[in-house]
Parts: C-alpha cells; structure tokens; sequence
C-alpha cells in the first residue's frame, strides 16, 4: 500500500507534509485526547522540523519520539535526539513530550532493553512515523546486511527497537523495529533528490529485504505508506 506525491520543489513538499502531520495528529487528539509522533534525523527534516514547530496544535498533548538514533551523547552533532531539540522542540511545539532512545548504556545491544521499557511512555500505537531512505535503501536504521538486522524485521519479536551495527554508516545505533514501524496508523516517506527517485524504484522493482531493508515498508498490506519526493 505505497502512493507516492511529487513536488516541483521541497518547499511545497514540507507544506503539504506539514498538512498531512498536523491533520493525522489532530485526527489522533480528538479520538484519543493524545498523540504520538516517530521522527527521523538527517539534513531532510530539518526544514520540516522548522516549520511544524510553528503549527497550531494542542501539543501538550503530543508525545514525540525517534525512529532511531546514533549511540553517542545527546550533545554531539550526530545525535538525532540533539537535532530534534534544535529545530523540532522549539516555538509552539516546546510544549511536547518528548523521549529519546539513547541511554546510559556503553552499547545500544546492552541498552535496547531498558530503551524498550521507557518508550512504554510513548501512546503506542504510534500515530505519525516520518521516515527517510537511504542510498543504499536503508529506512530508520535497518541496513543492509547488518548482523542484527534479521532481529529488527522479526515480526514477532515483540521488541520495539534494537541495536544495530551498520556496514554502510559510522557509529551503533538504535532503531525502532519492523513491527513497531508497522503497527503505526501513517507512515510518510520523506525523499528529495534524483538519486533518492532512483533508489525507490529499485527498491519497488525487487523483493529482497536483506539487500534493500526499505522493501519491508513499501511490500507490505498492513498500513498505508505515502510519500513525498521532490527532485531538490
């Protein structure tokens, strides 16, 4: 269940995602008095962090979280949870809740356990899930060939995240998992560049998951994909 929208440009992209966002998460308010949103970092969002943080919503009542993140501290650049403090968190939206996946722990293998657990604070199942893609068809940090991916896709794990070890990326990571991912009620697929056009198509035109994990999201029934894309 994959749709795709196309934009002449990423402005008109990140307004009508926006839309989408804040529609689905009013939607989640007034049914359930609460909502829940999973973010993915990298330089894409930025713009679109900016510009939610603006919107007009009840966000005392929205509970934000990632769909995954680097091992390191919350202060170092590479740390999805520092980006969404610095563009998400900010104006109207300061008054979210927000939990972030990283710990204490030295390893995200040691440290998914408790991560597990205190993601029981995020209203599950997850209202909102932006997800982005990789070049190498990569989505939250599922990647390919790693050796604890098989565990990130298990469907019956149980597990809402995992550690990961990346061939094709620096640093650990923690990452929401195949069915955490699914369970939720949207999923938007942010994409901008010709390259990105180029890898979504191989990864429709094929079934491997190993080799592209973002197949698992676009080859499945249990929840509606849409995404965004625009040539820059």
């Amino acid at each position: 269940m994959f749709t795709l929208n196309k934009y002449e440009n990423s402005q008109l992209l990140i307004e009508d995602l926006t839309s989408h966002i804040v529609n689905a998460l009013k939607q989640a308010i007034e049914k359930k008095g609460h909502a829940s949103i999973a973010v993915s970092g990298g330089k894409t969002p930025i713009p679109l962090f900016t510009l939610l943080s603006q919107q007009n919503l009840e966000w005392n009542r929205v509970f934000i979280t990632l769909v995954d993140d680097r091992w390191v501290d919350d202060t170092d650049d590479a740390s999805n949870e520092k980006l969404v403090i610095t563009y998400l968190l900010q104006n109207k939206a300061k008054l979210a809740n927000f939990i972030g996946l990283k710990n204490s722990y030295d390893n995200p293998f040691d440290g998914a356990e408790l991560t597990d657990e205190i993601l029981d604070k995020v209203p599950m199942p997850l209202d909102v899930v932006i997800l982005g893609m990789g070049e190498d068809g990569h989505t939250a940090s599922l990647f390919p060939g790693a050796a604890n991916l098989q565990a990130g896709l298990d469907m019956k794990s149980g597990r809402k995240v995992v550690g990961m070890t990346p061939l094709t990326a620096p640093l650990d990571r923690i990452t929401l998992t195949l069915p955490t991912i699914l369970n939720s009620t949207n999923i938007y697929l942010h994409l901008v560049g010709q390259s990105k056009m180029a890898v979504l198509e191989q990864a429709e035109n094929g079934d491997d998951v190993n080799q592209m994990p973002i197949r698992a999201i676009l080859h499945q029934n249990k929840v509606k994909v849409t995404g965004f894309w625009s040539a820059s």
